[in-house]
């Protein structure tokens, strides 16, 4: 059996008037993140990464700011279409590590909701998707409270 792994990063800024959306869930909180989707800075590393692993590019190149198709979307769609296209590919989902990097809000008590909504949309177990949730103690943009990162790190086995 042949396996892959695949890192992925994204970085998100931190504003006013904007749903907070990590994982795939509403997190409650007085910042959301900018983007040209839902911005949900989770997701969008955990695509980078299974794109990446498969060869098949990453998020910008499937799914380009520049087209209004993608304006708003919830980035749960975006992962069920990358996980079509590293299917359609010959590879399955092994299991993902994921590490989230925020001042605030504390992410610890979504955890599980977060598990189980990328489980859904991947098609696999909860306890194959790992996510830890950190700090920069206050160093840097997301120290600052001006944006939140995740790093994904996947493996993926050709079937």
């Amino acid at each position: 059996m042949k396996i892959r792994v695949g890192m992925g990063f994204d970085v998100h800024r931190l504003v006013e008037g904007r749903e907070l959306w990590l994982g795939g869930v509403k997190i409650p909180h007085t910042l959301g993140l900018l983007g040209h989707s839902d911005a949900d800075v989770l997701i969008h590393a955990l695509c980078d990464a299974l794109l990446g692993a498969a060869c098949l590019r990453d998020i910008g190149y499937h799914f380009p700011d520049t087209d209004p198709r993608f304006k708003g979307i919830d980035s749960r769609k975006l992962l069920v279409e990358v996980m079509r296209l590293v299917r359609e590919k010959g590879y399955e989902f092994g299991n993902a590590d994921i590490t989230v990097c925020a001042e605030q809000p504390k992410l610890n008590p979504h955890v599980p909701a977060m598990q189980a909504e990328l489980a859904r949309c991947i098609g696999c177990d909860p306890d194959c998707v790992s996510i830890k949730a950190t700090t920069t103690e206050r160093l840097g943009y997301t120290g600052r409270g001006e944006g939140i990162a995740a790093y994904a790190t996947v493996l993926i086995e050709k079937q």
